[in-house]
């Protein structure tokens, strides 16, 4: 899987988003409420040859999901409303493939696994939140090349309480400890994984995680590293952990969601 020839330009532009965000932005925005997805199973692309690509060049519109709570990737822009409140790198990157087709970029939010959910049962033919490459990613969905590489801002992280910075050093520490991310995540993969003596908590978006980590809810939040320097940088009784998880190559660098067997999409997006 190659990376794509625009890396240098969205790393440009998220140095700028990056600066917008610490200026204008404190805790991560919620993400809105997730619409009803259903639990069915895929369906076959269309029989048109292109499948929903024809179906997108037709209609003039392409329909995607986000989850906007993963600044500086997307978030939400109070000061505008509409599709242009929805922000970031991966807003700027989605944009840039609609224009590419030739179609008007429409934004579906939904929380993090409904998004996933949206794309695999073909709801929604495309996702671009923030993912990476996981094998069970891999048999779902198709994957394009990577995107960005996010000179290790993707690297999952641990955020926990500032008064707590001696308490949590190593993995054991986290025997029996309630630690927060987001469902069908990278972060929560991990933790079940690599911290299986630890209690994994489901969040619904990151600043609700971020909400429950300071009022002791949860002991600490699984985050990727360029979002935990966002929100340190707005709540200063946060720190990250000094423990670090161990990573594949694969994982570090972000990839987009796309319906499986729509390859014809796949094409385009990866020529963009």
């Amino acid at each position: 899987m190659k990376k794509k020839p625009f890396v240098k330009i969205l790393s440009l532009a998220l140095a700028a988003i990056t600066l917008f965000v610490l200026c204008a932005c404190g805790t991560a925005a919620s993400s809105p409420a997730a619409g009803p997805v259903s639990d069915a199973a895929p369906t076959e692309a269309s029989a048109a040859s292109n499948g929903v690509l024809d179906e997108i060049k037709a209609s003039g519109e392409l329909h995607i999901t986000l989850s906007p709570d993963f600044a500086p990737m997307e978030f939400i822009d109070s000061s505008k409303d509409g599709q242009e409140q929805y922000v970031g790198l991966d807003v700027f990157l989605a944009k840039y493939i609609a224009d590419y087709i030739g179609v008007k970029l429409v934004i579906e939010p939904m929380s993090f696994d409904a998004c996933q959910t949206a794309v695999y049962t073909a709801s929604v033919p495309m996702s671009v939140s923030g993912y990476v490459w996981t094998e069970e990613r891999a048999e779902s969905y198709e994957i394009s090349d990577y995107y960005y590489d996010g000179d290790n801002k993707i690297e999952p992280v641990i955020l926990i309480r500032t008064a707590d910075a001696e308490k949590y050093t190593s993995s054991e520490d986290f025997n029996g400890v309630d630690i927060g991310a987001q469902n069908a995540s990278l972060q929560m993969q991990l933790v079940t994984s690599q911290l299986p003596d630890a209690n994994p908590v489901a969040v619904g978006d990151v600043g609700t995680g971020v909400l429950e980590l300071q009022n002791g809810s949860i002991e600490a939040l699984a985050v990727a590293k360029g979002n935990a320097e966002i929100i340190m940088d707005a709540n200063p009784d946060l720190v990250l952990c000094p423990w670090e998880f161990t990573i594949t190559e694969e994982t570090e660098a972000f990839v987009i969601l796309i319906t499986k067997g729509e390859t014809a999409l796949l094409n385009v997006v990866n020529e963009a």
